[in-house]
C-alpha cells in the first residue's frame, strides 16, 4: 500500500535538503501516517485505516461514521 492517507489524501512531496554549505540535493517529505483501528458501532465491526495525524483529528471532530460514509461515496472500499 502506498504512503497515502485514506481520509485526506496526503502523499509524499519533494523538496531540497540544504547543507551547511548551501548545496541542495533532492529529498522526500513523508506524511505522518499511522495505521489505526476504529470500531464502527453502526455496523458493529472494526475498521483499519491508514491515516495521517490531521485525519485522526478530523475523525475525532466529525465522527467516524460520517468520515467512512464520505470515503465510500468517493469510491474507497472500507
Amino acid at each position: 500500500m502506498a504512503r497515502v492517507c485514506q481520509v485526506t489524501g496526503k502523499r509524499p512531496i519533494t523538496g531540497n535538503k540544504v547543507s551547511h554549505s548551501n548545496i541542495k540535493t533532492k529529498r522526500r517529505f513523508l506524511p505522518n501516517l499511522q495505521s489505526k483501528r476504529y470500531f464502527l458501532a453502526e455496523e458493529d465491526k472494526w475498521v483499519t485505516l491508514k491515516v495521517s495525524s490531521e485525519a485522526i483529528r478530523t475523525i475525532n471532530k466529525n465522527g467516524l461514521f460520517s468520515v467512512v460514509k464520505q470515503l465510500r461515496a468517493s469510491g474507497e472500499k472500507i
